[in-house]
């Protein structure tokens, strides 16, 4: 009887013994789940090109999902989402005009200022060309026969990034279109933009990565491209939190440091290749941008 009983308790204490090693190997291997952060909103100050080609569909939830924060993403004209950081109306900015960046950064509005990605801008139009932009050799000569033969062209008009681009070439071609009957201004954003120069068969100037997202739905075709002027440089900056004690400094700085990770920056140049067969964007962490184009 006593053997039997001594059998017994060994068994049982085999069996607790197995228990507890496998609650531990579970514990082990289970998947880390990201600490909670106090604040999780994070307010995104971005441009419209990042939001209609799709991008921000993809990185928002994958942030999200690795580090507990909610990106509240505001897509505006890159010189709204700088006015917002401006004002501390934003907790951290994604855009794409590096001179209009730099002041921000130069003033301590911004700070840990990175550079993240490019694709490139490129002019568009119908495909059967009346002003004859598959001619020429630059984007300055294209919008200098536009005006020549007043074909219509449909700018954002919204100080967005692609705005500002667009009246630098302008301004290179010795053009001001301000207030000619064939130059039409949305106030909108890229998307858009694209769907108005197309119901009235104009021109415009767009990023690549909004024109391809949307290329299905449009009758324009790519009429002028490659100019080393038309770079479109992405960069990420937190908003300062000593002007602006309110912002989300942590989650701005998660922000960053995911943008500029690895895995990211994989993902980014990865965008677009299965639906389109090229990338969307160009991943760029730890270069600098004058030697983007090179």
């Amino acid at each position: 009887m006593l053997k039997k009983n001594v059998i017994a308790l060994l068994v049982a204490l085999f069996a607790l013994a197995l228990v507890g090693c496998q609650a531990k190997t579970e514990t082990k291997d289970a998947p880390k789940e990201a600490a909670q952060p106090e604040v999780k909103d994070v307010i995104l100050a971005t441009t419209t090109s990042t939001q209609d080609s799709g991008l921000l569909d993809v990185l928002i939830p994958d942030f999200e999902k690795k580090t507990g924060y909610r990106v509240k993403p505001i897509a505006v004209g890159t010189g709204q989402a700088l006015a917002m950081g401006e004002k501390g109306e934003a907790d951290v900015m994604l855009t794409h005009a590096q001179k209009s960046e730099k002041p921000l950064v130069d003033s301590g509005v911004a700070t840990n200022y990175q550079l993240v990605m490019h694709n490139d801008f490129i002019v568009v139009g119908p495909e059967n060309d009346p002003a004859g932009l598959k001619q020429v050799k630059s984007s300055t000569e294209g919008f200098k026969k536009i005006a020549e033969k007043g074909a219509i062209f449909v700018s954002r008009g919204d100080d967005s990034g692609t705005n500002k681009k667009e009246q630098d070439i302008w301004k290179a071609a010795g053009i001001d279109p301000k207030g000619q009957k064939w130059y039409q201004e949305t106030g909108s954003g890229m998307g858009q933009t694209l769907t108005i120069a197309n119901d009235k068969q104009g021109y415009t100037l767009t990023d690549r990565a909004t024109y391809l997202a949307q290329k299905k739905n449009l009758k324009l075709a790519i009429l002028c491209e490659g100019d080393k002027g038309l770079l479109n440089i992405y960069h990420v900056m937190q908003v300062n939190p000593e002007k602006f004690p309110k912002v989300n400094a942590a989650g701005a700085k998660a922000f960053v440091e995911y943008m500029i990770s690895p895995e990211t920056q994989k993902i980014i140049g990865d965008f677009g290749k299965d639906k389109f067969g090229e990338s969307l964007f160009y991943p760029d962490a730890r270069k600098k941008a004058e030697d983007l184009g090179k």
